[in-house]
């Protein structure tokens, strides 16, 4: 019999409001890569323009390139706002980017889209199927569903540098070792 080969780790942060998880994220990516450790993925950011509400963009953590999440509406409107597409090409980003030997993949969050089975799960799964560990922020209403798809690979971490870096630490002991 074959040994199986263990688990690929995704660190899970808690995205609660008082710390900015998706800069958090963007930080420890800029860190790692300074390091010379290949990251890649998207971060989720919101573009303040004067609308009522602001607008969402997923923004490649390696390039200027983003992912406009928000479509205008127009004013009053009420419908969803999510530009699907825009969504589709960050998940194919992410999954290109699984195929290229990255060490690490950053994806933004994992909240109702992906609760629904839709959204970036696709990008999580290239991950996952590349052996790649992840970093990405779970909303707290949605812990059940994040507990459903991930299974054992997730590990909640506490939304700061250091304890990013002893989860990599330990990710990458994990991955040697499989």
């Amino acid at each position: 019999m074959f040994p199986r080969p263990s688990p690929v780790p995704i660190a899970a942060l808690p995205s609660e409001h008082e710390v900015d998880v998706q800069d958090l994220m963007r930080q420890f990516a800029r860190l790692l890569a300074a390091d010379t450790i290949l990251v890649a993925g998207v971060t989720q950011d919101r573009v303040y323009s004067g609308a009522a509400k602001p607008k969402i963009i997923l923004r490649d953590i390696n390039t200027p390139k983003t992912f406009a999440l928000s479509q205008d509406l127009g004013p009053g409107s009420v419908a969803c706002n999510l530009d699907s597409s825009e969504l589709a090409l960050a998940c194919g980003a992410i999954e290109k980017s699984a195929q290229l030997g990255i060490d690490l993949i950053f994806i933004s969050k994992f909240s109702k889209q992906e609760a629904s089975g839709y959204g970036l799960c696709d990008a999580f799964r290239s991950a996952m199927l590349a052996r790649i560990p992840v970093v990405t922020a779970v909303s707290p209403h949605y812990r059940n569903e994040w507990r459903h798809f991930s299974g054992p690979l997730s590990e909640d971490v506490s939304p700061n540098i250091t304890a990013l870096k002893e989860w990599w630490s330990r990710a990458q002991k994990k991955i040697i070792l499989s």
